[in-house]
């Protein structure tokens, strides 16, 4: 495997000053160890580190690195195919991919499909790659290979990275907070608030896993939610357009701040659209944490100002399970749409599983919940 020190090193001696992205699972050690040792920069999303990195070129004329899981690179095209690309205005960059989903490698149902087409997807884009090797030696060559293409042709060129290619490496920068709960505490407190006929979508990540754990935990029915495994930052949409055809059924979207970050324009759809029906829980623990822990930009943001002028009716924002429990009785009932923020640590349970039923049976027993 590759140290990840001596990669960034390397990357660092051909002229890489910045790197920027969306972090992943297959590249979190590499980029908790950009993030310690170098200028990084997490973006809101993967078009936007894209841009960022567009900027960078244009003021310095170095090249600089976008990393991000393949699942973004949908996010991504737009922008590498009417910005960077060699016929607009040729910016080269190294883009690092990380392969959720590769062919024959086990993994989630949400990556299946993304990595079975990753490369033919590559190649549909006209973006030269390599699958990075774990040996130093072989992977030097593959990025002065990279160099020498983008230097030469103005035009990106892609490092897709494997599952295990790179050494573990614990980020260092962080700041433990001093909040009493931490994400799945939270969930504990929310779920018994919402009654039978309430109706939940919980975002991509941890959050939907431990939603799932509590409901087989109690023994309760998961045909009341609808557990967003994949498209980060969607989920409030998904729960808006049930919403919006379901006024007599109270919608909760359990929301992460990663996700609103990477889409934050949602919220004024919302404000826009909504109706009373409608209610956003953000738990906010600054970070993604699924992906290495770096740290996000929420809870530095006044999100009261940011959903009051996005429309929302009401906002409140709590920290302990106190508070937290005597938010949820007027929550609940209060005229949507309606913002909670829980602000809570980072940090999951090593034995969190996954849920036990198939995301399609999900969306079977959902939708038939949703008919009643």
């Amino acid at each position: 495997m590759l140290d990840c020190k001596a990669f960034y090193d390397y990357l660092k001696g051909q002229g890489v000053h910045l790197t920027t992205g969306v972090p992943d699972s297959l590249l979190k050690d590499f980029c908790a160890y950009a993030y310690d040792h170098g200028r990084d920069i997490i973006a809101a999303n993967e078009g936007a580190a894209i841009g960022l990195a567009a900027g960078h070129y244009l003021a310095t004329g170095q090249i600089p690195l976008v990393y991000m899981q393949n699942s973004g690179l949908g996010n991504a095209i737009n922008p590498i195919t009417s910005l960077i690309d060699p016929e607009v205005y040729a910016i080269p960059m190294l883009i690092m991919i990380g392969w959720r989903g590769e062919p024959g490698v086990k993994d989630e149902p949400q990556h299946i499909k993304q990595g079975r087409v990753n490369e033919a997807l590559l190649k549909a884009l006209e973006l030269p790659y390599a699958i990075l090797s774990e040996d130093f030696d072989t992977a030097k060559g593959q990025v002065d290979v990279a160099f020498q293409h983008m230097n030469s042709t103005k035009s990106p060129y892609v490092l897709l990275v494997r599952k295990d290619t790179f050494q573990s490496y614990k980020i260092q920068n962080t700041s433990e907070s001093s909040f009493e709960m931490n994400r799945e505490d939270a969930i504990r407190e929310i779920l018994p608030f919402l009654t039978e006929e309430d109706i939940l979508v919980s975002t991509t990540g941890k959050s939907s896993r431990e939603v799932f754990e509590y409901r087989a935990a109690k023994g309760e029915p998961h045909d009341r939610d609808f557990l967003t495994v994949g498209c980060m930052g969607h989920a409030s949409q998904i729960a808006l357009g049930i919403a919006l055809e379901k006024p007599n059924r109270n919608v909760y979207c359990l929301d992460g701040d990663g996700a609103v970050l990477m889409h934050m324009g949602s919220l004024a759809i919302i404000g826009d659209q909504a109706g009373t029906n409608f209610k956003h829980i953000l738990i906010n623990n600054g970070s993604h944490d699924s992906v290495g822990g770096q740290a996000t930009v929420a809870q530095d943001l006044d999100f009261a100002k940011i959903v009051s002028g996005s429309g929302y009716r009401s906002f409140n924002s709590v920290e302990t399970r106190t508070d937290l429990k005597k938010a949820m009785q007027s929550f609940c009932t209060e005229p949507g749409p309606s913002f909670l923020e829980v602000k809570t640590k980072a940090g999951a349970r090593a034995d969190l599983g996954r849920p036990t039923i198939k995301p399609v049976d999900n969306k079977v027993d959902f939708m038939q919940n949703l008919s009643k």
